[in-house]
């Protein structure tokens, strides 16, 4: 048990997994927030636009995704960012770069 995300196209093709990237869930909340969330950030599906995925981008390269904590996140997923989360991370953001392209809705969302 803990908290499993996963970015998806909208017709629900999977494009990536994570499991307790703690930092990624706190930029995705974050996100939410701005566009009006009120409820606990779990089970809710986010869709992403090019904007979106851009800026994550630029957080991941600047380092810069938030320290996020919750009984189910684990530890600080920068601990061994570049080792468990960067490839997977930056695949993310060029399928989803690739799929908005062609027209395709991108999704997160994570539970716990």
């Amino acid at each position: 048990m803990g908290l499993d995300q996963r970015a998806f196209i909208r017709e629900d093709k999977d494009i990536c997994k994570w499991r307790k990237h703690n930092r990624l869930q706190g930029w995705m909340e974050a996100l939410w927030i701005e566009r009006g969330g009120t409820d606990a950030f779990n089970l809710e599906d986010l869709e992403l636009n090019l904007e979106d995925i851009e800026s994550l981008e630029q957080a991941i390269m600047s380092k810069e995704l938030p320290m996020t904590e919750g009984f189910f996140f684990g530890d600080d997923s920068y601990v061994d960012y570049e080792e468990c989360y960067l490839e997977d991370d930056m695949k993310f953001i060029q399928l989803a770069k690739k799929a908005l392209s062609s027209g395709k809705r991108v999704v997160y969302s994570s539970w716990w």
